[in-house]
C-alpha cells in the first residue's frame, strides 16, 4: 500500500513541545487550559484505570479538557469544515467529502462535541454508520487510525489508504464522547457525564443537528457501531433514537440496527464466566477456578444492589467484579488481555501513539479546526466520571428494539479476555424477547469471507451472534477484511444469507 503524502508538516521541534501546555505567550487570548487530575468521583479504582491506559500506550498530558472563560457558546450549533489529509492522491477536497466538525451540546454549559464524518468511497446511498469507541473515555479517532478508518498513521506519520475502511460500505461518523474525549471539551466540569441517559441525549441531539446540516442523508439506513464500554453506549443511544422517532420529536433518523463489538453490556452476566474462558483458554487451572469463583457471590450480590439501587452500591459491585478478572490476571501473568495469544512487554501491549503525535500536531489541528487543545487519548476523568455507570446493565431495553424489528449484531473475537465471545454469548442466550427459544434453537453456520472460514455465527430474526476467529479485542484492526465483510452483509440484511 503506497503512502500518502500529508500536509507538509516538520516534527524538527521536539515532540515534548506538542504535548505541554502552550507558554502564555503563545496562548489563543481567550483560552486558559486547565490540567485535570483529579477524580471526580472515587480515587480507589486508579490503579486500574492506570493499568488499561496504558497497556494502550495512551498517556495524554491533559486528563480532560477545560477551557476558562470560552466566549460564543451558542447552544446547537453546528461548525463543520471538509478538510483533505490526501492532497497528493489527486482528489479533491470536494471529491473526498472528509469532514471534521464541533456542535455545542444544547443540553450542557457549555460542552462542544468533535466529530469526523466521511462520506462513503462507493456510493453515497451507502447507510450511515456511527462508530462509538469505548473506555470509557477513548476517542473515537483510535479506531478510526487503527480499525476502521479511511487510512492509518504509518510509522513516519504519513498516512496510507486503509483498503478494508468502512467507508468503502458506509457514510461513517466518528465522535469524541462523552465530553472530556479527544478533542471534544467545555468550560465547565459539569459536563463531564456520569451516566448513559445524559451521554445518550447529547448524542442524539448531536444526530440531529448532523442530519439538519446533512440532509441528502436522511433518507440513508442508519446504524449504530462501537466497540468495548460502547456495549453501554450502543443501547442507550439505540433506544434514545428509537424514542424520539416514535415520538415524533425532530428530523426522523431511518434507524435499522445496531452492532457491538468485544461489548460489556450486561455485567452481571459476562464477569461471572470470566474463570470459564480464562481455564478453556489455559490461562489459569481448574484449582485456580474454583479459588476465584470464591468471589462470584459477592459480584452477583453487589450487581443486583447496583441495578436496583444505584449510587455507591455500583462502586462497591465494580470493586467486587473487578477482582474476579484482577485475580485472573495475577495468576495468568503477563498476558495481553486484549489478545490473550500475546504477551505484553512493559505498556507497548498496543502501541498507538502515532496517532497521539499526528493529531498534536498542530497543522493538522488547524486543518481539523481544533483550537488550542491538547487530543485527550483516553481520559481518566471522563473514565473516573463513569465508575457509577460501569456494572448497569444495559440490556434492559434491547428487547423493545428487536420487537420493533430493528436488527442487533453481538460480535466477538475469540481471543479477547477483558470482554470476551463467551460472556457476551451467554447474554445474548439470556436475553428475554419473543424469539429468544427460536434464537437458542438456531444452527450455528460458519462466517465465511472468500472462502475461508472466518468464524460461527448464529442467527435469528433480528439477532445475529458472530464469533471471529484469529481476533483479540478490536476485530477491525486484527481482520480487517472480516469485518468489512460483516459490516457489507449485515447492513444489506444478509449476514446469515
Amino acid at each position: 500500500m503506497a503512502s500518502l503524502s500529508l500536509i507538509k508538516i516538520s516534527f524538527a521541534l521536539s515532540l515534548f513541545f506538542f504535548l505541554l501546555p502552550s507558554s502564555s505567550s503563545s496562548r489563543l487570548s481567550f483560552t486558559t487550559l486547565k490540567n485535570h487530575h483529579q477524580s471526580l468521583t472515587t480515587s480507589y479504582p486508579q490503579s486500574q484505570t492506570e493499568r488499561l491506559r496504558s497497556s494502550f500506550n495512551l498517556f495524554p498530558e491533559y486528563q480532560v479538557n477545560i477551557i476558562d472563560n470560552e466566549p460564543g457558546f451558542t447552544p446547537g450549533s453546528l461548525v463543520e469544515k471538509k478538510f483533505s489529509f490526501l492532497a497528493a492522491s489527486g482528489s479533491s477536497v470536494e471529491d473526498l467529502g472528509h469532514h471534521a466538525g464541533y456542535y455545542s451540546l444544547p443540553h450542557t454549559k457549555a460542552a462542544r462535541m468533535f466529530y469526523f464524518f466521511f462520506e462513503s468511497r462507493t456510493s453515497k446511498d451507502d447507510p450511515v454508520v456511527i462508530w462509538l469507541t469505548g473506555g470509557p473515555g477513548c476517542s473515537s479517532a483510535i479506531a478510526l487510525f487503527y480499525e476502521n478508518g479511511p487510512f492509518k498513521v504509518a510509522n513516519n506519520l504519513s498516512l496510507v489508504w486503509n483498503d478494508y475502511g468502512w467507508d468503502k460500505v458506509s457514510n461513517i461518523i466518528f465522535v469524541d464522547q462523552p465530553t472530556g474525549t479527544g478533542f471534544s471539551y467545555s468550560s465547565d466540569e459539569v459536563d463531564i457525564h456520569t451516566n448513559e441517559t445524559s451521554v445518550s441525549n447529547d448524542l442524539y441531539d448531536f444526530l440531529q443537528a448532523f442530519f439538519k446540516e446533512h440532509p441528502q442523508f436522511t433518507k440513508n439506513e442508519f446504524f449504530i457501531t462501537g466497540e468495548s464500554y460502547a456495549g453501554h453506549y450502543i443501547p442507550a443511544l439505540a433506544s434514545r433514537v428509537h424514542k424520539g422517532n416514535k415520538a415524533k420529536e425532530g428530523i426522523p433518523i431511518n434507524l435499522k440496527g445496531f452492532a457491538i463489538g468485544n461489548g460489556l453490556t450486561n455485567p452481571g452476566v459476562q464477569y461471572l464466566v470470566y474463570t470459564d474462558y480464562a481455564v478453556d483458554k489455559g490461562l489459569i487451572t481448574k484449582e485456580d477456578q474454583d479459588n476465584i469463583n470464591l468471589l462470584i457471590p459477592d459480584c452477583e450480590r453487589t450487581t443486583k444492589s447496583c441495578q436496583t439501587n444505584g449510587g455507591d452500591s455500583c462502586l462497591e459491585a465494580y470493586e467486587a467484579c473487578t477482582s474476579i478478572f484482577d485475580n485472573i490476571l495475577s495468576v495468568a501473568g503477563n498476558i495481553n488481555y486484549y489478545d490473550v495469544r500475546k504477551q505484553c512487554e512493559g505498556n507497548l501491549c498496543y502501541d498507538f501513539s502515532n496517532a497521539v503525535t499526528f493529531l498534536n500536531d498542530r497543522t493538522v489541528k488547524a486543518a481539523l479546526g481544533v483550537k488550542n487543545l491538547s487530543f485527550v487519548s483516553c481520559s481518566s476523568t471522563v473514565y473516573n466520571a463513569m465508575l457509577n455507570d460501569w456494572m448497569k446493565n444495559l440490556e434492559v431495553d434491547i428487547p423493545s428494539l428487536l420487537e420493533d424489528g430493528i436488527r442487533m449484531l453481538i460480535y466477538a473475537g475469540e481471543e479477547d479476555l477483558v470482554c470476551n465471545w463467551l460472556g457476551n454469548s451467554k447474554w445474548v442466550h439470556a436475553l428475554k424477547w419473543s424469539g429468544q427459544k427460536g434464537f437458542e434453537s438456531a444452527t450455528t453456520t460458519k462466517f465465511v469471507v472468500d472462502g475461508v472460514t472466518a468464524g460461527d455465527l448464529t442467527s435469528h430474526e433480528p439477532v445475529s451472534f458472530l464469533k471471529i476467529f484469529e481476533a483479540g479485542h478490536m476485530v477491525p484492526m486484527d481482520q480487517p477484511k472480516v469485518a468489512l465483510q460483516m459490516l457489507k452483509s449485515w447492513t444489506e440484511g444478509k449476514l446469515a444469507a
